[in-house]
This record gives structure tokens, C-alpha cells and sequence, in this order.
């Protein structure tokens, strides 16, 4: 079946995840992705086993590594060498697009910068991540997921007011990163249709994280005041959470609309609480939220986490279950919506993935793709893309330039 970006062909030379990860995502749209990796180490991201404390490998590979590289085709050339650069110069000019996260000083030391590249192939789109952006005092400053959740303000909008700054595993920036940069880049295609032109888009792992804080930062600039930290002994007691007999949550957020706390009240089994002073309003809610919470507290602890979920889903009611990933795979939502999706892995073997989160009616996407092994398809790539003889390849793989 067709998917949307079927014949559109990707050159990365990229590492880790905010970049590699873009393309990942344009290849569950059916983009064909042509990986390079310098011969020997290759990616670090192939080596990362641990994440903090925590292993992040199955069957010997980088979990990391697999979802960063899913269906791309992988070549090895030494860029260093003057053959490796003209190999890659022939791949530029039969590619759309060209993305590159690595650093720019060894962007141009290599010669791989968009002015160069252009001359080769003008209607080139051609994608460059940065850590904290193309320009300014730390332009050339590397940064990591880590890095951008605590310069965009991120770290301070997660946890209560007496915690410390907070981190959210994993990837999480990494990740609107590179979906950031899939729509960079596919903007700059549609754009590219229209006026006939390529052109550079440039992405940070800095800007992104503010983008994805968007309400949080404009409250900031314009109020002038940091985003609270949700407390949830004392907040707005229908905009929160609760935990279950089971020991497991429940959040809500009960709506403004007439009826919505009668609807509430009702799921909870507490009809004569929507009566209560109280709750009259939201302002009262607020005014009284400790007494609030506390009841609240009560009335969810005599229950299940599922019994409570039905309830409010039976009664209109905005709530939900608060699920672990593990829970996920056990979700009839999840899994209808094929937010997971099963994949016989060619190393993990049967297993749940998630799923693309939109649905094409006509050209459907799909996640389940393996990452390849470092120079799985050099002798193809160059054969078939490139254009290179069987006597070439064997030279270059003598002069060690692939």
C-alpha cells in the first residue's frame, strides 16, 4: 500500500537521537532513509546500554539505537578522505533531503554545509539540528535531551513547589525534537513543490523544548511569573488526582459546562455533593480545596482503579486512569487506536511498538521497521543509488573508504 512520502530519499549523517529521530519518523511515512556512519565506532547512540541506572538494551542492542534508526538502509564512508566526500556528494545529488545534527565546525570542516551542498543539488532541503541554535554566544555549544529541559524552563514545571528541579525519562525533548524537525523538513518539501527552491531549515533541541512549553513560557513573558508547580494537596479539586484503593490513580479535570458537576457528583456515588456551598463555584472549590481534596481522597479509596474509570467513562465524566507503560499494553484504547502496534522484530522477536498517532485513510504509516546494522547496505547503496562498479566498490573497501 502507498504511504505519503513514498520516492522521497533521505541523506543523514547524524548521531544519537534529536536528529536521527526525525528521519525515523519521515520513514513511517514511507521516506526511504540512507543512514552514514563513519567506519569503526559509528553512532555512539549504538553504544548507550545504560540510561542512568537504568538498562535500556535487549538482545544485545540499544533500544535507543533501534528506535532512532527504524527502516533506514546504513553506508559506512570514511568522510575524512577525499573519496568518502565525493561518494557522498553523488548521494546529495540524487537525495531531497540532507540532515545533519553533527556539529557545525565539523559540518564545514568536512565540507558538508548547505551553501556547498546546494551547488550540487539546488532543490536540496537541507536539515540542521543544533543543541541551542544556529546562532548566538553557544552556537556551537553541544547539548542533549537533559540539557534542553533545563534551559527551556522545563525542569521547573514538573513536581510540587519544595521539590527540586526535575528530569522526565526518557528522551522526552529528544523526541519533540525530532518531530520538530520532521515538520521542518516537511514543510520545506511542500514549499519546495510550490516555488521549485530547496532550503535550509535550522532546529534546536532548545527551541523545541520551549515550543513544547508554549503556554508555560507565554504565561511567563506576559504575567511575568513562574508557571505554578502543581500541588496536589491544594489545587483545584477537580482539576487532579487520586489514588484508588488498589493503590493505583485517577485523574480529572471536570469541566466548566452546566451539568458537569452534577455529572460528577453522580459517578462518585456523592449526588448531594453538586448541593454542597462549597462547590458552588470554582472560586469556592479553590477557597476550600484542602476540606475538598481530603473528602475527595476518601470517597476514591473505597474503590478500584478500574471501577472508578468505568464510572466516570459511563457518566461523561473528563477522567481517566493514570497508566505505567507497562499498563499500556493491556489498554483496549491504546490498542484499538493502534497506538501499539505487534511487530515480529528480526532480533527481539514478537513484540508491542508504539504505533504512528495519526491516521491516514489512504496511505496509513507504520512504525514497525528494523534499525540496520552499521554497513548492512554499503555495497548496495553504492551500487545501486550511487552508481559505482564492482571493481570501484572493492578499491574503496582497500583504501578504506568505506
Amino acid at each position: 500500500m502507498a504511504k505519503p512520502l513514498d520516492g522521497i530519499r533521505i541523506l543523514e549523517w547524524g548521531i544519537f537521537h534529536a536528529g536521527p529521530g526525525a528521519n525515523a519518523i519521515l520513514a513511517d511515512l514511507g521516506a526511504d532513509v540512507v543512514k552514514i556512519e563513519q567506519p569503526g565506532m559509528g553512532d555512539p547512540i549504538r553504544m548507550i546500554t545504560h540510561f542512568g541506572t537504568a538498562d535500556v538494551t535487549l538482545g544485545g542492542r540499544s533500544l535507543f539505537y533501534e528506535g532512532a534508526n527504524r527502516h533506514k538502509k546504513n553506508i559506512t564512508i570514511n568522510m575524512k578522505t577525499d573519496k568518502g566526500r565525493e561518494i557522498v556528494h553523488r548521494l546529495v545529488a540524487i537525495s531531497d533531503v540532507f540532515m545533519t545534527n553533527i556539529r557545525r565546525k565539523s559540518v564545514e570542516a568536512m565540507g558538508m554545509t548547505y551553501p556547498l551542498l546546494r551547488q550540487i543539488n539546488p532543490r536540496l532541503v537541507y536539515a540542521a539540528v543544533s543543541g541551542y541554535g544556529p546562532r548566538g554566544p553557544e552556537s556551537q555549544q553541544g547539548a542533549f535531551d537533559f540539557h534542553g529541559q533545563a534551559r527551556s524552563g522545563m525542569m521547573y514545571c514538573m513536581g510540587e513547589p519544595d521539590m527540586p528541579p526535575l528530569v522526565l525519562h526518557f528522551g522526552v525533548v529528544d523526541q519533540a525534537t525530532a518531530i520538530m524537525v520532521s515538520h521542518a523538513i516537511l514543510t520545506a518539501l511542500l514549499a519546495r513543490e510550490r516555488t521549485g527552491q530547496g532550503q535550509e531549515v535550522d532546529v534546536s533541541i532548545l527551541g523545541s523544548a520551549m515550543f513544547l512549553q508554549y503556554f508555560n513560557v507565554m504565561n511567563g513573558l506576559l504575567k511575568g511569573q513562574a508557571v505554578p508547580r502543581h500541588q496536589r494537596g491544594f489545587t483545584d479539586p477537580l482539576r487532579n488526582y487520586y489514588q484508588c484503593k488498589d493503590g493505583r490513580w485517577v485523574c480529572l479535570v471536570v469541566g466548566y459546562q452546566p451539568g458537569s458537576l452534577e455529572a460528577f457528583c453522580d459517578a462518585i456515588g456523592r449526588p448531594e455533593m453538586a448541593q454542597d456551598p462549597r462547590f458552588a463555584t470554582r472560586e469556592k472549590m479553590v477557597d476550600n480545596c484542602v476540606d475538598l481534596i481530603a473528602l475527595l481522597d476518601g470517597v476514591f479509596a473505597t474503590r478500584t482503579q478500574a471501577e472508578w474509570h468505568n464510572s466516570l467513562v459511563e457518566h461523561g465524566v473528563f477522567g481517566t486512569k493514570v497508566n505505567t507503560p507497562m499498563d499500556l499494553k493491556e489498554d483496549e484504547q491504546v490498542l484499538a487506536n493502534d497506538y501499539l502496534v505487534e511487530f515480529d522484530h528480526p532480533v527481539f522477536g514478537p513484540c508491542l511498538i508504539p504505533g504512528y498517532p495519526a491516521h491516514f485513510s489512504e496511505t496509513p504509516a507504520d512504525t514497525r521497521g528494523a534499525a540496520p546494522e552499521q554497513g548492512e547496505h554499503t555495497d548496495e547503496i553504492l551500487r545501486e543509488l550511487a552508481g559505482y562498479s564492482e571493481d570501484e566498490i572493492r578499491l574503496f573497501r582497500e583504501e578504506r573508504v568505506v
